[in-house]
Parts: C-alpha cells; structure tokens; sequence
C-alpha cells in the first residue's frame, strides 16, 4: 500500500491541463446551478459529483475505448471527460426529459446521476462495445454497483484466457479491458463491497476501484463506518506480496493533480497488463454542497472542517497549482472560468427549453380543446377555470395535462358533442403516447425476444431410455456449452463435481475450468459476475444452489438485472440465465418456494418453474434463443425420478407462457406448477374414483403466464377453480388468481368461488412429516376439491369424514 506523491515532471502538456481545468469549472458549475434548479421548483431532487471533479478527470485520461465504468451517482464530471456525457444531457436527465436524444442514458427514467451509454440500437441488437468508451447503468442503492462490477471485470479475464471467444471482437479484444468502479467511502460498510473485493481477489481480474473517501456518509462520519477509519487500511491485508496475490492498494489526495495522474496510470498499466485489481482510495475529498438537496452539511460539519473543504477544494488548489507552475496566468484563469460557468448556463437553458417545450405544446392543445368543449358545454364557468389553472401553472408537467383532460370530461359526463369527443380522443391517444414513455420496454421487445422462441415439441421413440432427471439436463448443458463458446456456467459446486444434483457431472473435465467453474459461497456476486459477463456479450448460466438461498442476491436482481431494460429505456440488456432449485426438500432452510416475493421483485426478468427436467431442458434452450434475463427454478425433488430423453434434445424447445394440460377433466379445473404437479396429478387420480374428473393445468411458467389464456378456457368448461402451490398463503397464488379472474376474466365463467390450497405460513419442518404437513399433499388436495364439489351436490358427494 503506497501513496503517491507529486514529481515535478508535468505528465500531461499544458493545453490539456487547461481543458481539464476548464472541465471541472463547468461540471462545479453545473451541480451549483442543479441545486437552484431543484430549489426553484424545476426539477425534483438533486444529487451532485462537485468535490471529485479534479480525481475523475484523472481517472479518465486512462480509460480507454472498450474499457467499462460502474459507479455510483457522483461521477458526472468522468462522464464528461470520457466523451458520453454533454453538461445539456446532465441538465436534461436532471428534469426528467423522456426524449431519449435528450438524456440517453435513461430517457427521464433515472434520477439525476445515473449514467449510463447505449449499447444496443434502436432494435435492441448488440452494437460494437470495443470501439468507445462504456458505462454500465447505474442504480441507487449504496454499493449495488459493485457486483455488476465484479462481472464486467471478469469477462476481460475470459475473453483473454479461452481462446475460443477471440473471434468475438465486438466486445473485447483478446481481455485487455478494464473494468472501473466508484464508490463513496461510507458505502464501503456494505456486504456487497467486502464480498465483490473479496471475489475480485481470489479471481484476480482487471478491476480499479476508486473510493472517494470525504469522511462522512450524508451526516455520520468515517469513525462509525470504517475499522480504523480508512478503507485502505481496513484492506491491508488484500494488499499482494510477491508469493500471494491480492490487491495493489494505492492512496492519493484528491486535490492533488499530478499526484492523481501519476496514481492512476500506474493502477491501469497494472490493471490492464496483468489483471491485478487495484483499489484506488482518494483522500481529502470535499463535498461543497453537502449531500444531496435534501439537506445541508453545516447542520453536522464543525466550522474548523468546513473551512478546511474550503481552502482544499479540488479546484482551488488545481488553480493554485497552474499559477504556481506558471501554466497559466491569474487573468487567464478567471477568462476560463468564465468560459466554462457561461457554458453550464448555456446547457442549463437549452436543456430546459427543449424539456419544456414539447410539454407546453401538449398544454396548449389541451388547453384550447378544453376551452372549446367549455363554450358548448352548459358548465363553462366551471371549465374554463379548469383551463385557467393549468395556463398559470410555472412548471407544468404531463400529470397536470392528464388531470386537467380528466376533469374537465368528468364534469362533462352524460353530455354528447363534437367538442367533447375531440378531447376525450385527443386524451386517449396522449395517454398511449404517456404510457410509451413511462411503462415501456420492461422486458426484450428485439426479434431475440424469448417470447418470439416458438416450441419445437419433444420426440420420443421407443429406443429413448428412462434415466434419471439430472441425466437429461446433463445431456442439455453438455450440448449448449459444446455448440457455443459464450456459454459458461458457474456457482458453488458446480465445477468439480457438477452441481450438488450432478446437472453439470463430468463437464469441467470435458469442457476446462474457464467453461463450468466453481465460486466462493457468495450469492450476490454470482449473480453480479454474470450481470457483468451478459452486459459484455457472453452468455452466462449462474447457479444459485438453492431457491432459499436467493435471498442474498434478491436485491441485485430486482434492482439491478430485472429493471435494466426498463431504466434505460432499452439501451442496455444483461440476458442471463440463473438456475435454481426449490420447493421440496428437507427442513426450514431448504424447503422455501417464496414465490411470491420472487414475482413481486422480478418484473424484467422471466420465472420459469419446469416440472421435470425434460421440460426444464426445453426452457434451456429456448432461452439461449434469446436475450432475456430469467430465472429457472428445478424442482428439487426430481432428479433422480425417471424421464425418457427425447430424441431431439437439443432441438426441443418451450414457448414462455404457454401451459400443459396434463390431465383433461369436466369438473374442476385445478392450476399448479413445479413439484405440485405429481401431487395434483396422483389427488386428480384418486378423485376419478370418486366420479370427479379434475382438468389439471401446468402453468410452467409465472413470468410470463398463460399467453394463450389456455386456463380461460377450460373454465369455460368446468367453471371451478382450484390453484396448489407451496407459497404461503397469498403469496403465488394472489398473482395466478389476478391474472386469470381479472386479467383474463375468468371470474365471469366461475359457478363456485375460486380455491387456493397453499402451504402453511411457515417454513417446512424437518423431516418427511414435517413437509407432509407443512406443504400441499395428495389428501389435502382431494379434499379440499371434493369439498368443493360436495357444496354444490351433496348428493353425490356426500360429507366423507
């Protein structure tokens, strides 16, 4: 661990000096006008990178095309030296503009200091990420960042050491990318930080990470963050040694310019040539407007340290430092700030203008139909005052335009003219324009699209031999890593001996440790390293070893994977498959189906639950069709039952979102999914006995859910039904009876209220009686169904016990 240390030899000529200098004047600028603009009403919050401007401009100089950011939201002023942020983007993003052209990043969909580029076109295909300079898109929660970063860092690793993935130039050349992290020094008490750092050392990929330490976290200084209350030291042990690997661990003042420099050209060169990580934690940084607009920092800054940030802020001492250096004259250096403040306003004002003028547009439309309708309506007093108030408003938005159209039609209500029509038109088709804007582009709308993949079905003949389950997802796996180079598979014990169920037995062997490899017991960062490794064009298989344990990762999921199409208005995609298994097994730690949690926190992603592995398999290859992210959940408990593999495994495919009818029936329809299904399946069996015949319907996938409205249907015939799942109450079975009674409207074809069969609201107990009576069983389910029966003709079914 060293600190370095200005020389007096210049690394870079004075011109550049100067257009760094006049950089960070105009990014300083622009957090200073940001604030006002949030304080006067014009934008809603507003969180700033002033105080780091000096550091990210020396970050940047060695960030090369093909190299990778994932930060936090105070990188502004790297993102305008790198070329892919203008200070007018900054000011748009800041107002939430919903032109794409006016804030690529996210099209208002972020908030301010979100960054990110855009790395597929207007189709959603893959563009060329070697040939600029990328950023992946950032998230609000402190230190979300940093798996995803541990991702982008190890596909350098791949793309250097399986030579296989060279002929893919569009995404790295042959690994020398380096992937940058930032991060707040008080975001560094996270898990997700110690745990990426730690994976990143044990990997040892090409990964700089910068802290930028200005010794508080908002109002909570570094003592109650921070072991010894520095992060580069609390990681002296990560430091490598010359017969173990590790860190190269650096420290750096953040006014110091030449000090920075020096400092990251000599973290890159190490990163990039040798794929050693480098933790790069800058000192003295200050925070000039605090936090964020929420609040102010002379509320829990001493008078003393708030002095200090003055006289050692960045800027000031870069100034300081030019005129002794002679680079540039006093006179000289008040022209450039001059320059560069007019030129933050100049963006501030375009940005606005352009926000604001297509939204006046809509108001004036509105405003003049509305009018209209008030002239023939018998209410214009009341209307018109409608139009007044939305005219005076100082910053209209599009809710205002919405509200106004709504109120005026409400009060318009049994009326019938041509102006009414006119505006109630003009209100639909704004609306569908609205709705484009805010609530599109949440999954894949490319031709890769998984909901494009059409079912190739399975073909058996009578030479196909019954094996285990885990057999045939074996013969899957063994297929899809042999036919494609992007494909790997990673998670605990999935490498030397292929997975805790034998999916991948025998395939490190056959395939190397670069193709089916074993991780460090650490969820998170198995999700986050294949985030990374989608975003970078492979085609990553992470496994989470069981369905209980994607707790851990359940926030990287949900606000990382699962939202990135969405938050970037579909600039960005990450279609990595993780694969699970859940449902049934042994005690309250491995027995969980929290389903309901899962489908509330993953909407972007799909959630498949295959009952056999036979469809599972079929799940696979549908999904290496495609570029969605999506979770598989095996059913635990079936590995080891017999499926017959199919003669064209490889070619076998299943439509998302498209049920199986397993069992045809004329009284009750019964949906399931997973492990219920042979429960259901051996209930329907003996309720046959009984002279009830039970549809049975496997919805195979939740995310998405019965696409054809195949369940519909059969209501239509049998007009009862029952949901089995193994959530608790409420949980899954909420989302299924909303997408079939509402959505659907199934409600209108039920002649006996809808039943849900659950598990208890608890977990599992131990042991084989603990599942039977903490989970759906076969007597539960016979039942509960003839009791549903036996209500509507008790005759025939009469009271059992």
């Amino acid at each position: 661990m060293s600190e370095t240390k200005s020389k007096s030899k210049l690394p870079v000529s004075k011109k550049e000096i100067l257009q760094d200098y006049q950089l960070a004047v105009e990014s300083r600028e622009a957090s200073l006008i940001g604030r006002k603009e949030v304080f006067m009403g014009k934008a809603k919050f507003g969180i700033f990178g002033d105080g780091k401007e000096v550091p990210q401009i020396a970050m940047a100089k060695y960030f090369q095309n093909g190299d990778w950011r994932s930060g936090y939201y105070r990188d502004q002023t790297f993102m305008m030296a790198i070329g892919q942020l203008t200070t007018q983007q900054f000011f748009a993003q800041l107002y939430a503009h919903t032109d794409v052209e006016a804030d690529p990043a996210s099209a208002g969909r972020m908030m301010n200091g979100h960054f990110a580029t855009r790395y597929l076109n207007e189709k959603g295909e893959w563009l060329t990420q070697t040939d600029k300079k990328n950023s992946s898109a950032d998230i609000s929660p402190t230190a979300g960042q940093m798996p995803r970063l541990l991702g982008l860092a190890y596909a350098s690793k791949l793309y250097r050491e399986n030579k296989a993935l060279g002929e893919f130039e569009d995404f790295s050349l042959k690994g020398n990318e380096v992937a940058f992290g930032t991060i707040g020094n008080a975001s560094t008490s996270e898990g997700h930080f110690w745990e990426t750092m730690n994976a990143a050392g044990v990997l040892q990929v090409p990964m700089v990470m910068s802290v930028w330490d200005d010794g508080y976290g908002i109002s909570v200084p570094q003592k109650y963050h921070t072991v010894k209350e520095s992060i580069s030291q609390a990681l002296s042990g990560f430091q490598r040694t010359k017969d173990k690997p590790g860190f190269e661990i650096l420290t750096v003042k953040a006014w110091d310019y030449v000090s920075l420099l020096e400092t990251y050209n000599k973290a890159v060169e190490i990163s990039r040539k040798n794929h050693i990580p480098c933790l790069i934690h800058v000192i003295e940084v200050t925070q000039p407007q605090g936090h964020s607009t929420s609040g102010s920092h002379e509320r829990y800054k001493s008078k003393d340290r708030l002095e200090w940030e003055k006289e050692y802020d960045c800027i000031l001492q870069m100034r300081k430092w030019i005129e002794k250096e002679k680079i540039a004259s006093p006179e000289d250096l008040d022209v450039i700030e001059k320059e560069a403040k007019v030129a933050a306003k100049q963006a501030k004002d375009t940005a606005w203008k352009e926000y604001i003028q297509d939204i006046k547009k809509d108001v004036e439309e509105v405003i003049s139909l509305i009018e209209k309708a008030a002239i023939s309506s018998s209410s214009k007093v009341e209307i018109s005052k409608i139009a007044e108030v939305l005219r005076k408003e100082l910053n209209p938005e599009k809710s205002h335009i919405i509200k106004a159209a709504k109120k005026t039609l409400r009060i318009l209500k049994g009326q019938s003219f041509t102006e009414k029509d006119n505006l109630s038109n003009w209100l639909k088709e704004k609306s569908d324009v609205y709705a484009k804007q805010f609530n599109s582009k949440l999954y894949s709308e490319s031709n890769e699209s998984a909901l494009n993949v059409e079912t190739v079905p399975a073909e058996y003949s009578d030479e196909n031999e019954l094996v285990d389950g885990r057999e045939v997802l074996n013969a899957c796996f063994d297929h899809l890593l042999e036919i494609d180079p992007r494909i790997f598979a990673f998670g605990e014990d999935v490498g030397k001996i292929g997975d805790v169920n034998q999916g991948f037995a025998g395939l490190q062997q056959k395939y190397g440790e670069l193709k089916v490899t074993d991780t460090g017991i650490r969820e998170t960062t198995i999700i986050g390293q294949g985030i990374g490794a989608a975003v970078r064009g492979l085609r990553p298989i992470a496994e989470i070893q069981y369905l209980d344990y994607l707790l851990y990762a359940i926030q990287t999921l949900s606000d990382d994977l699962a939202t990135l199409q969405y938050r970037t208005y579909g600039g960005q995609k990450a279609p990595l498959i993780i694969r699970t298994r859940g449902h049934r097994l042994e005690g309250v730690w491995h027995s969980g189906s929290p389903m309901g949690m899962i489908l509330n926190s993953l909407k972007g992603m799909f959630v498949l639950t295959p009952r056999n592995m036979t469809q599972a398999a079929g799940f696979y290859n549908t999904l290496m069709q495609s570029d969605d992210p999506a979770l598989v959940i095996e059913s635990l408990n079936g590995y080891r039952l017999k499926e017959r593999i199919p003669s064209n495994l490889s070619d076998f495919k299943l439509a998302l979102g498209e049920p199986e009818i397993l069992r045809e029936g004329s009284n009750v329809t019964i949906v399931t999914y997973g492990s219920t299904c042979r429960v259901v399946m051996e209930a329907a069996n003996q309720l046959a006995n009984e002279g009830i015949e039970a549809e049975v319907i496997d919805a195979q996938t939740l995310i998405p859910f019965d696409r054809p409205k195949m369940i519909v249907d059969s209501l239509k015939k049998t007009n009862r039904l029952v949901i089995v799942d193994e959530d608790v109450e409420g949980g899954a079975t909420a989302f299924i009876l909303q997408q079939i009674l509402e959505r659907d409207n199934g409600y209108f074809h039920l002649d006996s209220k809808p039943l849900t069969i659950s598990g208890k609201n608890h977990r599992p107990a131990y042991g084989s009686d603990g599942d039977y009576f903490s989970k759906p069983n076969v007597e539960e389910v016979f039942d509960k169904v003839y009791g549903l029966l036996s209500e509507v003709d008790p005759d025939t079914y009469p009271s059992i016990y």
